[in-house]
């Protein structure tokens, strides 16, 4: 594994970690060899998935459940209310 193991970063430097996976995606996933998308995709796993473990009722935006995408499909205005899950 490259990075420090996830469960011993405090709040503060998952979320900076994090900020900095996804930031670097995009290029990652157009420009990098097999094995760079590879740890690229591990890593960002490892970090999500402590994110969600740390955070199971984080807030949901109404637009981003599967309800909200079909009013967007449909031409309903989408609620910005953001909900506990």
């Amino acid at each position: 594994m490259t990075g420090v193991d996830p469960d011993r970063l405090d709040d503060q430097q998952l979320m900076k970690e994090l900020e900095t996976i996804h930031r670097t995606r995009h290029d990652t996933l157009l420009y990098g060899s097999n094995d760079a998308l590879r740890a690229h995709n591990e890593r960002m796993a490892q970090l999500e998935g402590e994110y969600l473990r740390r955070n199971p009722r984080r807030p949901v935006a109404a637009g981003r459940t599967r309800e909200g995408a079909r009013e967007r499909r449909c031409g309903g205005a989408v609620t910005p209310d953001v909900t506990a899950t």
